[in-house]
């Protein structure tokens, strides 16, 4: 993986692309520190499959809110 500043990525934005083109992965970095990736578009995440998330949902026990409602109310201070 390559990795470079902004300033770089700035300067060097259609070489990056390129880059990912064929297959790298690019690491931008701001004060040395990771913030963005390029990507080849063929890595790009999976779609989500709605129907098979709605399914698992269906099949998670239900509950009133009471829990959820004391959770907050007592981290609102």
């Amino acid at each position: 993986m390559t990795t470079v500043s902004i300033a770089t990525a700035k300067e060097r934005l259609s070489d990056l692309i390129a880059k990912a083109e064929q297959g790298e992965t690019i690491e931008i970095e701001r004060h040395g520190k990771p913030v963005a990736r390029i990507v080849p578009a063929d890595q790009a995440r999976e779609a989500i499959d709605f129907v098979w998330l709605e399914s698992v949902i269906r099949q998670m026990p239900q509950t009133d809110d009471s829990g959820i409602r004391r959770l907050r109310d007592e981290d609102r201070y």
